[in-house]
Order: structure tokens, then C-alpha cells, then sequence
């Protein structure tokens, strides 16, 4: 096992000592640490919104200046323009680095930078931030993706590049794949991965997902790494969004873990933890409370993710009380999951058909087989049944793999003209008598291997 640290470099709590010291006086050593600046009368400095809405400028009545917080309040923005700061945080970074961390998940990177002139947003039409580019009426132009941020990617590399064995930068940011893939820098010494979030808009049928596939082959072909995931920690759980079925769940998890690519999966999806109905109005999560006043039909008519407590319930570990997250005398953060008796990791250990021994399968094949691990992929045509049976092949030197996917109600027929002959694995599906022809039952999924 290995380990990658979540590194918030964008923001410091209000409460941290660096920040109790910035806004204790404006000729403070550390003033310019954080990005202040005088208001224009009671207004702020400028249009600059936060990505969660709202001014991202607070005023600050101890020195009557205003400071900026890309997300909430409460989370000041660093500022990158002064090198010292720019230094400490490299600091952070290599303290974790000799602790023996494995690498980083980098949460919002792209919002470090932000104009250096401070000039106004520009209008958008987009009333919403759902991949934070634009929202709230407003082009985010200058408070992300700012050239210096993508040299800070190549900065970063080259200090986690001192270490042995290698470590993984993994980037949390939102953009067009032109814009992603300049974190990655032209010569990919960047950021290791990015996440890419085509499926967070899932549809399950196999022409979605085939598209998936060609858009990432597009613009992230070998040498660069695709990101494939479903969900995290701001979205609604997935098997939440497929109708809590575990059998396009597990079928789900067969394409994730034998695209070309890296399978990222948020904890709780192995089991099939689903989204907790939280009502906003009591919600902790900050964004829930912010956006309680809206109401419940339009936050589903437009598909808005309001409450994000609903994806951060406790992990399901057993059926005892608490679900094993934490002893009975403790009470966990949030709820959990009134299904945690018969959803748990204890119970599905033990079902060899469960949706996490399915996970498991798949990670063992992968480790074995270097076509599904690294090799390249080939989309194989399906014109008369490309709506219900995915198919492609996994090949690496002279190690070949055929993934055959039905997410359809009904059985469909592959005639198999592939070198592929060998059964590896199975959902609902047993070993074919004839492998060369091959009738795949409803909902199944299988891997033959040369």
C-alpha cells in the first residue's frame, strides 16, 4: 500500500497562526502573505466572485481592508506572488516528503494564482460553476488557470522529482482538455495525473461510455494517462445515480478497472455506498447551509449537487453499531446509512459475488496482467448493438486482453475474431463454451485473455 496526502496549497484556515499574524496589523511581516487590498468605499475591490458564489472579497474590520477566499470565508488565499510564501509551502510539501508520503492529491489547484493586476472579471452567461470556469454570471478569466500556476506544476514536479523511489502529483482542477493538459506541461513534467470528470455525468449504456474512451484517447493519448472517475467527496454518490443497481455497479467497476488508464475510486463505492438525504436546512457542510433557501424541485430540475454531507457519511465497515466507523460510545460527524447492516464490508467479504469482490478481482487482474495495467486500447465497432455492448481490446507487446460489456436488458451475440480465446474473468457471466462466439446473458461483463 501506498499513500498520497491531500495538500490544500490554495488556502490556510482563518484560525491559522500564519493568517492571525497577516491580519493583526497592515504592516505585519506577513500582511502580504494573504492578498489584501483596500475597498472602494463599502464596495470591494473588484467583481471577483468565489467559486461557490457570493463576492470572494471579506472585509476585515481590524485594519479596514478586504481579503480574498477563492471557495469560503473562512479559507484566506495564500499569496503566490510573494516568494517567501511560495517557499513555506514548499516547505509543507517536503515535510510530508520525508515523512515518506507517497505523493499528493492537490485540491484545487488550479484557483494558486490569481491576476496580478486585479483586473474585473469579465460577463458570462453561465448562471452556474459546474466545472468552474465561469458561474455565477461571471468568466472566471482572472482568478484561475493564471500562467504562473502552470509553471508552479512544473516547479512542484521538479521538487517531488528529488526523491526516490518516485512520487505522484495527482490534480483536482476543472477546465478544457487544452487548458488540463498544460498542468501536465509539454515535456509531461507537470503534474503526474489530472482527474477528468467526463463520467460524473454518467449515462450507462455503451455508447456513453465508448464516447468517454474516444474523448480521452483524443486528447490524452499515450505518453499522457487518462484519470477515470466517478465521483468524489462534492458529488452525489454513484450507485446513487444508477438507481442504487448493483449489477450496472459492478459492470461499472469492470469498464472503470480495464480502460487504459488510472481508476480512481471515492471510498464507500467498492460496497455500494449510497447518498444519505440530508435536508439543506440542517446541513454541516457550509455549502449545504448556504444554499438552503433554494428550493428542493429546482435544485432537481437543474441537477444541482446542494448538500454535500449526503457523500461523506461514515464507512460502512460491519453491522455493529456505528457501522464499525467508530466505538458505540462516540457519535460520528454525520449519520450513517440507515442500510449499513446489510451494506457493509464484513458481509460482502463473504459473498463471493458481492460488488467488492468484484473490486478485488479486478485489482488482482490488474496487477497480473500487463495489457489491462498499461497497455494500449482498441475501441472493436458494434453497429448493431452499440447502444447496450461495449467492447475493446488491451494490448502490450505481445499480451492481449478483449473486454466485452452488456449493460443491456436482453442477451447479445460476439463473434469473437480476436486472439483473445482464454476466460480471465466473469459478471454473470461463466466461463464460455465457445470463445469464439460468444453469447454475453443481460447485465454481464467478461475478459478473455490470448
Amino acid at each position: 500500500m501506498r499513500i498520497l496526502l491531500d495538500m490544500v496549497m490554495n488556502h490556510t484556515s482563518i484560525e491559522h497562526p500564519w493568517f492571525q499574524e497577516s491580519r493583526s496589523s497592515r504592516d505585519n511581516p506577513k500582511r502580504d502573505w494573504y492578498i489584501w487590498r483596500d475597498g472602494s468605499g463599502e464596495s470591494p475591490p473588484n467583481n471577483w466572485k468565489a467559486l461557490p458564489g457570493g463576492s470572494g472579497w471579506n472585509y476585515d474590520v481590524i485594519t479596514d481592508q478586504w481579503y480574498y477566499a477563492s471557495f469560503l470565508s473562512f479559507q484566506p488565499d495564500l499569496n503566490y506572488r510573494n516568494p517567501t510564501v511560495k517557499e513555506a509551502m514548499f516547505d509543507v510539501v517536503r515535510h510530508w516528503l520525508d515523512k515518506g508520503v507517497d505523493g499528493f492529491r492537490l485540491d484545487i489547484f488550479f484557483s494558486i494564482y490569481k491576476d496580478e493586476a486585479f483586473r474585473d472579471n469579465p460577463f458570462s452567461f453561465k448562471p452556474f460553476p459546474t466545472d468552474f470556469t465561469g458561474g455565477w454570471f461571471q468568466n472566471l478569466k482572472y482568478t484561475v488557470h493564471q500562467k504562473e500556476t502552470f509553471e508552479l506544476a512544473k516547479e512542484l514536479r521538479s521538487l517531488v522529482d528529488t526523491y526516490s523511489p518516485d512520487r505522484l502529483l495527482l490534480g483536482e482542477l476543472f477546465g478544457e482538455d487544452t487548458t488540463i493538459k498544460k498542468y501536465m506541461g509539454d515535456q509531461l513534467d507537470g503534474l503526474n495525473l489530472i482527474f477528468l470528470w467526463e463520467l460524473l455525468k454518467l449515462k450507462v449504456d455503451a455508447r456513453f461510455l465508448r464516447n468517454v474512451i474516444s474523448h480521452y484517447e483524443i486528447h490524452y493519448p499515450a505518453p499522457y494517462t487518462p484519470v477515470y472517475v466517478f465521483g468524489n467527496h462534492d458529488q452525489k454518490r454513484m450507485i446513487s445515480k444508477i438507481g442504487n443497481d448493483s449489477r450496472l455497479a459492478k459492470l461499472l467497476a469492470l469498464f472503470q478497472y480495464t480502460v487504459r488508464g488510472v481508476p480512481v475510486t471515492y471510498y464507500g463505492e467498492e460496497i455500494g455506498m449510497e447518498d444519505v438525504d440530508f435536508p439543506a436546512k440542517t446541513a454541516l457542510d457550509p455549502m449545504g447551509r448556504r444554499f438552503c433557501w433554494i428550493p428542493g424541485f429546482l435544485v432537481n430540475m437543474l441537477d444541482l449537487y446542494i448538500n454535500r454531507d449526503g457523500c461523506r457519511t461514515p464507512m460502512q465497515w460491519d453491522n455493529s453499531v456505528n457501522a464499525g466507523f467508530c466505538g458505540k460510545s462516540a457519535t460520528p460527524w454525520l449519520s450513517i446509512h440507515q442500510n449499513y447492516q446489510s451494506t457493509n464490508v464484513k458481509q460482502q467479504l463473504g459473498d463471493a459475488k458481492s460488488l467488492l469482490n468484484v473490486y478485488k478481482g479486478l485489482l488482482r487482474l490488474r496487477r497480473e496482467s500487463a495489457a489491462i495495467r498499461e497497455g494500449n486500447i482498441q475501441l472493436i465497432d458494434n453497429p448493431d448493438t452499440e447502444k447496450n455492448l461495449l467492447s475493446y481490446r488491451r494490448i502490450s507487446n505481445d499480451e492481449a486482453a478483449l473486454v466485452l460489456i452488456n449493460f443491456g436488458e436482453t442477451s447479445v451475440a460476439f463473434k469473437n475474431q480476436t486472439e483473445c480465446k482464454q476466460f480471465l474473468f466473469g459478471i454473470g457471466i461463466d466461463k464460455p463454451n465457445n470463445p469464439g462466439k460468444i453469447s454475453l446473458p443481460p447485465y454481464s461483463g467478461v475478459i478473455l485473455g490470448n
